[in-house]
């Protein structure tokens, strides 16, 4: 297989590059030049929750939240394994439904220490 031939089949992807480069270019500047940019002290002003911050914003936070985030993204990413494993299930035989119980049950044991120790209480 020559140089050219790679190459061309990268074509598409760097047309779709570049015209989402294109496009993202060209609605940026549109944005400044249909919309006024005068900004004021109203609009510069806090808005999430309707009052100035009254304290530092590297206040400590408490570890529990922490702690939520991090077992929500290991049971979540965990859990993604299940989607291609049912999809190929009829293909991959007993073997792979027993490897994915093994799976399942270490991860149900870890659910249960965690539960155990309480660190998903919220006192």
């Amino acid at each position: 297989m020559t140089i050219n031939a790679v190459l061309v089949e990268y074509l598409p992807i760097l047309i779709f590059l570049g015209i989402a480069v294109g496009l993202t270019a060209a609605m940026v500047i549109a944005s400044y030049i249909m919309a006024p940019q005068r900004p004021d002290s109203e609009k510069v002003s806090a808005y999430e929750c309707g009052f100035e911050a009254f304290d530092d914003a590297r206040s400590k936070f408490d570890v529990r939240f922490y702690l939520v985030a991090i077992l929500f993204i290991v049971f979540d990413l965990e859990v993604t394994f299940l989607f291609p494993w049912a999809t190929v299930l009829g293909e991959i035989g007993v073997f792979g439904f027993w490897s994915m119980v093994l799976f399942l049950g270490i991860l149900t044991i870890g659910f249960i220490y965690e539960w155990k120790k309480g660190a998903l209480e919220w006192e």
